[in-house]
This record gives C-alpha cells, sequence and structure tokens, in this order.
C-alpha cells in the first residue's frame, strides 16, 4: 500500500492500462492507498459504510471488496447481474442499486458470495446482452426475457 501510495502515477498508469480508464483509476488508487495509510492505519475496511466513504468506491466495488477479500456475504451487481436478474424476472429495476437491494430480498444471505459468480459466468456465456444463446440456455423455460421473445413471434 506504501509503494502505491508513493509509486509515480505514469508507473502506475501502465499497470493498469490493460483495465481501462487507467488515468482515472490509477490516480484514485494512489488516492485511496494514501487514505487507508493516513486514516485506517494501513488497513482496508471490512464493511460496506467505511469503504463507501473512500473516494471512487461506489457499492459494486465496496460490495466486491466484501465479497473477495473478506468472504463476507454481499451481491456485487455489475451489468451482468443487473441485465440477467431483470431479463430472468427476479427482480424488476431500473438501476444496479435497486437489483442489489431486490436480490437480497429474494435470496438467502448463504446464495449471496456464488451469486455474482454465478451470474456474470451465465451472462458471458449464455445470456449475452446481445444475441443470448437461448437454445444452450438450461433456465429459458423460467425466463420471462425468454417467454417475451416466443410471444412476439
Amino acid at each position: 500500500m506504501e509503494d502505491i501510495a508513493h509509486a509515480r502515477l505514469d508507473n502506475l498508469e501502465k499497470l493498469i492500462k490493460p483495465a481501462g480508464f487507467y488515468r482515472v483509476k490509477s490516480r484514485r488508487i494512489k488516492e485511496v492507498s494514501q487514505i487507508l495509510l493516513d486514516d485506517y492505519q494501513g488497513v482496508v475496511p471490512d464493511n460496506l459504510e467505511e469503504l463507501l466513504k473512500l473516494p471512487g468506491v461506489g457499492r459494486k466495488t465496496a460490495n466486491c471488496v466484501l465479497v473477495f477479500a473478506f468472504h463476507k456475504p454481499a451481491i456485487p451487481v455489475d451489468t451482468h447481474v443487473h441485465r440477467i436478474s431483470n431479463r430472468i424476472g427476479w427482480v424488476d429495476t431500473k438501476n444496479p442499486d435497486e437489483t442489489e437491494k431486490k436480490l437480497e430480498e429474494t435470496f438467502p444471505e448463504k446464495y449471496w458470495i456464488e451469486l455474482n459468480d454465478l451470474l456474470v459466468q451465465f451472462g458471458q456465456d449464455i445470456c449475452r446482452p446481445i444475441s443470448p444463446k437461448h437454445e444452450e440456455c438450461p433456465i429459458s423455460e423460467y425466463c420471462d426475457y425468454y417467454h417475451g421473445i416466443l410471444d412476439k413471434k
């Protein structure tokens, strides 16, 4: 963390570049590293409220930290999770924050950690944004989106 906080920005940018938006992300990572050192004694907070206080950390990132760093139950909602949850009909929401809340109400906490991984993989392999693979989908018979397409034919 100290190395990152004191690193030259151009060196961080080279490391972050493959992830996209590397200039913004590099500045933010450097800034957050310094805040963690100054305000948190170099320890990453393990609760949502404290994580959300860090600049550039939204609900998705905070929930990812909780799940992947601390193995705490949370549901990180990215575009895949939001899209698929709405397509299947589990939720009827307009944004990822609403989707997170509805999924937390719908699924028992013991499933939260694995839910994100399952839906992200499902969204990359089967329920793609464009040209979903309905013929390969193991849950198409339960899917509102699929039935909506059939109804239009």
